[in-house]
């Protein structure tokens, strides 16, 4: 059964740093991509960044470019967000998710393009 479990929210300054982690067990993953997600209140989910786990390609959505990275450590199992420059624009629950396989394009930021989520981690940025 995969899980993926969230940590390193919390609450920062604007301009501030956090790194979250998402550690994914269950099977392997060389064949999967990860992504990011994050959902504030009232809003709908939306795309943050993704990883292939096999070659370590990475894309962004345009609001985190150059501030967020995205990196994954093979032999932990695990997926990092570094967000740096934080705004309190990105206040969300933020969400690791793995697709089956290997996508591109517009696929990557489609929530229905993962199949498995972890439960969240918030973030929350102070003005």
């Amino acid at each position: 059964q995969v899980q993926l479990v969230e940590s390193g929210g919390g609450l920062v300054q604007a301009g501030g740093s956090l790194r979250l982690s998402c550690a994914a067990s269950g099977r392997a993953f060389s064949s999967s991509t990860m992504g990011w997600f994050r959902q504030a209140p009232g809003k709908e989910r939306e795309f943050v960044a993704a990883i292939r786990w096999y070659g370590g390609n990475t894309y962004y959505a345009d609001s985190v470019k150059g501030r967020f990275t995205i990196s994954r450590d093979t032999a932990k199992n695990t997926v990092y967000l570094g967000m740096n420059s934080l705004k309190p624009e990105d206040t969300a629950l933020y969400y690791c998710a793995a697709a089956d396989g290997v996508y591109t394009g517009s696929s990557l930021s489609k929530a229905n393009t993962y199949n498995y989520w972890g439960q969240g981690t918030q973030v929350t940025v102070s003005s």
